[in-house]
């Protein structure tokens, strides 16, 4: 399937999407404290983006059970809701949603600290967050997309961290997940030459330790081979003329 090029109506859809999107993040965000469980922030999550009259992304996508992917601590992405699990005072919680509006997709995480989280989990999730504004300085029309994913990786191990290999970015549009795949670290080829019109989901995933992780027999929470830290962010981002655009944020 070919890199799809987003025509100006599609590119409206796409800013209102990730518009709504970043709306939800802020609401969420605001929203965590001690002793909520992961089932009462998936709740939330999917009463906002109903809401806004959009629907949620990853609700029963390949059999995914939840609106809003919830995951803590050592667990890298992909975590299942459950009123079990309880946010502690000093968890890093990683929340991974997607809006669908007017059948076009955005989708964007962030990590958050619950509480007071210490010096080293702070320290991960800010590198995690630059990590991706140092790769976007290269999603520019006529650079290639390997240029994204050097940087990323460049500074996130500039710091000791390890990157995660096993996961990656993606394009999006009229689907959650479209071509091109957008690694975090560096390939040995260029790979495409990014045209505007282009939009991609770019979201570094990062562990304080091991890049390697380990898949859960739930067969989505993806965790840390060493039961390390991890932090994720991600936007939806467009390629245009000149600076990219962040529908997202």
């Amino acid at each position: 399937m070919p890199v799809s090029i987003k025509s100006a109506r599609e590119i409206a859809l796409m800013r209102e999407a990730g518009r709504i999107l970043a709306r939800v993040h802020e609401e969420l965000g605001a929203a965590l404290k001690p002793g909520m469980s992961t089932l009462d922030i998936d709740r939330l999550g999917e009463k906002l983006i109903r809401g806004y009259e959009c629907v949620p992304s990853f609700k029963n996508y390949n059999g995914y059970p939840a609106s809003i992917c919830v995951s803590v601590n050592e667990e890298v992405v992909h975590g299942i809701p459950s009123k079990h699990r309880i946010l502690q005072d000093g968890d890093i919680v990683s929340l991974d949603a997607g809006v669908i509006y007017r059948g076009y997709h955005s989708d964007a995480a962030r990590t958050h600290a619950v509480g007071n989280a210490t010096p080293e989990a702070q320290k991960l999730i800010e590198v995690t967050r630059e990590s991706f504004f140092q790769g976007i300085k290269y999603a520019k029309a006529g650079n290639h997309l390997n240029d994204i994913s050097s940087a990323i990786q460049a500074y996130a191990e500039s710091f000791g961290y390890g990157v995660v290999r096993d996961l990656v970015g993606h394009g999006i549009g009229t689907h959650l997940h479209e071509e091109p795949e957008v690694p975090n670290f560096a390939q040995k080829r260029h790979g495409i030459k990014l045209m505007p019109g282009m939009t991609l989901a770019i979201e570094p995933m990062i562990n304080i330790g091991t890049p390697d992780v380990l898949w859960m027999d739930d067969d989505w929470t993806v965790v840390t081979e060493d039961d390390s830290l991890s932090a994720h962010y991600e936007n939806t981002v467009l390629i245009t003329d000149g600076e990219p655009e962040i529908l997202s944020l």
